[in-house]
């Protein structure tokens, strides 16, 4: 989970062999470094937490270099979770715009990608007012409290950890932005805009916040009482938006002429380059969630790209033996399958389990957007359960599987019934949270449904007054 690297990377990494013992610290320099200890003490006993960082000692003997490992540390770790923040945020905008804008029909193109946008305008807003508090703050089994309320307390000196917690707030933000955005897919060409900010408004509060709470924050109940694994947000961002976007798309009923009329992508470029974004950005939402520049960010990089080259690969190799030909949508899919899989896992496993997660999402995510899809009959325009939330699920159980021990070594933990219950337990409150909202957003818009003539003519148009193209 990522709140467990976040409080275990307070504990002082030191390498004693290193070490010149004969380096002791000035009298200014040790108050600089008494100072730096207390508020580090300070902050974890705040916190509840049990680690500290190494006590100096007495006669300041090796306490000049530990405090400069210590402050080298913490610059390192600032610099890496600003650069991935900044990954994230490339995930929704442009990656995510772009990837959903490809495989609308271009009288639809503008409408979806005002919607990526107004999304990510509109959840950091949320997230600064009351997200942030609502979600992880508090000792709650199920939902934080609001005692961290527009930030309340945070200030240039704040920390997480080894770095501010303004970038914490920032880097939680930009999970927050994408959550929501990835429903969007499922509904899109058919929702009226002013339904989609309601809904997405009521969803984000009671069901994006309490899922955080439950998984990544340590009293929360999937935590505390299931264990629940989830490094980067398997079950916190897929699982979740993905079952929303399931519920969404039925509840909104099919687009008009489907599946009789096709309804091919408008620009596979955009497909590719906003896929291509999401791979390089999606470094920042796992190798991101360890919280410090340090080994295990670089092996949740390392298992991410090779659970997303796998996926890739055999989504490419089951389309070409099933359709005769591999498509670039399809390997498209089949990367961003294998990156919403590895997500959970990506702090737990090593790169051979990764490659089996990859094969597992590939196979399974092209059976849900394939055939699942056709027997049921629901319209998701760009397979959002499918992918995000099938993909999520499979992640989800097979970190159960192939999780390893601290020291390294490959075991089979009994963690599988820990996971299971966190599949089920966020299955059932996104989806009872998301027929809630639309039932509200429908009751406040007049129905959540653009009429017909908004559908024939493209929202671009009805909602928006312009045009993706002028040709």
């Amino acid at each position: 989970m990522a709140l467990v690297i976040f409080a275990s990377s307070l504990s002082f990494k030191t390498h004693a062999e290193e070490l010149n013992t004969n380096d002791v610290l000035t009298a200014e320099e040790k108050i600089t470094a008494d100072a730096e200890k207390a508020k580090a003490d300070a902050w974890v006993e705040g916190k509840g937490l049990a680690e500290k960082y190494t006590t100096l000692d007495d006669d300041g003997k090796l306490a000049k270099n530990k405090y400069k490992i210590d402050a080298y540390h913490k610059s390192g770790d600032t610099a890496w979770m600003i650069v991935a923040t900044a990954l994230v945020l490339l995930m929704t905008i442009p990656g995510l715009s772009l990837f959903y804008g490809g495989l609308a029909r271009r009288k639809n193109v503008l409408s979806v990608l005002v919607q990526c946008f107004a999304v990510t305008a509109l959840m950091s807003l949320l997230w600064v007012i009351y997200g942030y508090s609502f979600a992880t703050a508090g000792d709650g089994k199920i939902f934080g409290d609001f005692s961290v309320l527009f930030l309340k307390g945070i200030t240039p000196d704040s920390m997480s950890g080894t770095f501010p917690e303004s970038v914490f707030v920032t880097f939680q933000m930009t999970f927050a932005i994408i959550t929501p955005a990835l429903i969007v897919g499922a509904f899109a060409e058919r929702m009226k805009f002013s339904a989609v900010m309601i809904f997405l408004v009521i969803w984000f509060t009671f069901s994006y916040c309490p899922v955080w709470h439950m998984v990544w924050n340590p009293n929360g109940y999937l935590a505390s009482t299931w264990e629940a694994i989830d490094f980067a947000g398997g079950t916190v961002v897929h699982i979740n938006a993905g079952v929303a976007a399931l519920v969404a798309c039925i509840m909104l009923g099919k687009r008009k002429g489907y599946p009789n009329s096709p309804m091919p992508p408008h620009n596979v470029p955009f497909v590719l380059i906003g896929a291509a974004l999401l791979w390089v950005g999606w470094f920042g939402f796992n190798a991101g969630s360890a919280v410090a520049a340090d080994g295990a960010a670089g092996m949740a990089q390392l298992v991410t790209q090779v659970a997303t080259a796998a996926a890739a690969f055999t989504w490419m190799m089951v389309e070409w033996s099933a359709k005769g030909k591999p498509t670039a949508i399809g390997l498209a899919t089949g990367a961003v399958a294998g990156l919403v899989a590895i997500t959970p896992a990506s702090g737990s496993v090593g790169p051979m389990a990764a490659i089996a997660i990859g094969v597992a999402a590939a196979v399974v995510c092209y059976w849900a957007a394939t055939s699942l899809k056709k027997k049921l009959g629901y319209d998701d325009s760009f397979d959002v359960f499918g992918v995000h939330g099938v993909g999520g699920i499979v992640g989800a159980l097979l970190t159960g599987v192939f999780a390893f021990s601290p020291e390294g070594k490959e075991i089979i933990k009994n963690q599988f019934t820990g996971q299971l219950m966190s599949v089920l337990v966020t299955v059932i409150w996104s989806a009872v949270v998301t027929f809630i909202a639309i039932k509200i957003a429908g009751a406040l818009c007049g129905g959540i449904r653009s009429d017909e003539d908004a559908e024939t003519e493209g929202l671009d148009v009805k909602d928006h007054g312009e045009e993706g193209y002028s040709l």
